[in-house]
């Protein structure tokens, strides 16, 4: 994953506990914090915000995980953890995470981490394949039955969709607005703080580290445009 020597600098750090009781009492955190800590050293870097999460393992609906991911996101730093185990051991989860734009490290796998996270996702991958076979398979036996399946109006939308540019200005718009919805807590911080300007509301932003859908930092256009997007979609 290719990447900037600046933004490659700035971590978003990521502890886990399984218990409320470890929570608690720290147990386990300790030993997290000092290998996060030992790699933001040595390659000179900051820690911009840390989460910790008492959970699961075996869960995948992790509050502060999501909290990490989103501000790694809309910065552009890295997700920081301590050991791969420390984030999933649901193989399903890393296909999430892969697909999710966010770029990570473990701190005990720091070079073999996109090849390790990689392999397990084509696991994952295999397994769900395994799983649209059989459904293919049930269904062709239905069919078989002669059960009716599908709308019979399908190939007509297809049609439709495929029209001109219009799916291509489709998707544009929708990760534009995605990337909008996901600034959407900062504006109405940013806001709620009293930059009330379009010069002082991307003042701030850039001063906090986002970043524009493109990568870039922010002017008086491309806050404009992000305040048109939420008001369009229900700011």
């Amino acid at each position: 994953m290719g990447a900037t020597s600046a933004l490659s600098q700035r971590f978003v750090a990521y502890e886990r506990v399984s218990t409320k009781r470890q929570g608690a009492s720290g147990l386990g955190l300790e030993a997290q914090r000092k290998a996060i800590d030992d790699l933001v050293a040595s390659r000179g870097a900051e820690v911009i915000a840390r989460f910790t999460e008492v959970e699961s393992g075996k869960r995948a609906d992790r509050p502060e995980l999501a909290k990490a991911l989103h501000l790694a996101k809309v910065t552009g730093a890295v997700l920081l953890i301590a050991k791969l185990d420390r984030l999933s051991r649901n193989a399903a989860f890393l296909l999430t995470l892969r697909d999710s734009s966010v770029r990570f490290v473990a701190a005990d796998m720091p070079e073999a981490n996109d090849l390790t996270v990689g392999i397990m996702a084509l696991v994952a991958e295999q397994e769900r394949e395994a799983i649209s076979r059989r459904t293919r398979e049930a269904l062709a036996a239905a069919r078989a039955r002669g059960v009716r399946l599908g709308n019979p109006n399908g190939a007509a939308a297809v049609r439709r969709a495929g029209r001109g540019g219009a799916p291509l200005r489709e998707a544009v718009a929708r990760n534009a607005n995605q990337h909008a919805e996901d600034l959407r807590a900062v504006v109405e911080d940013v806001r709620g703080g009293g930059a009330s300007s379009l010069r002082a509301m991307a003042a701030e932003l850039n001063a906090r580290g986002i970043l524009t859908g493109r990568g870039g930092r922010w002017h008086v256009s491309t806050v404009m445009n992000l305040l048109k997007r939420l008001y369009a979609t229900g700011a």
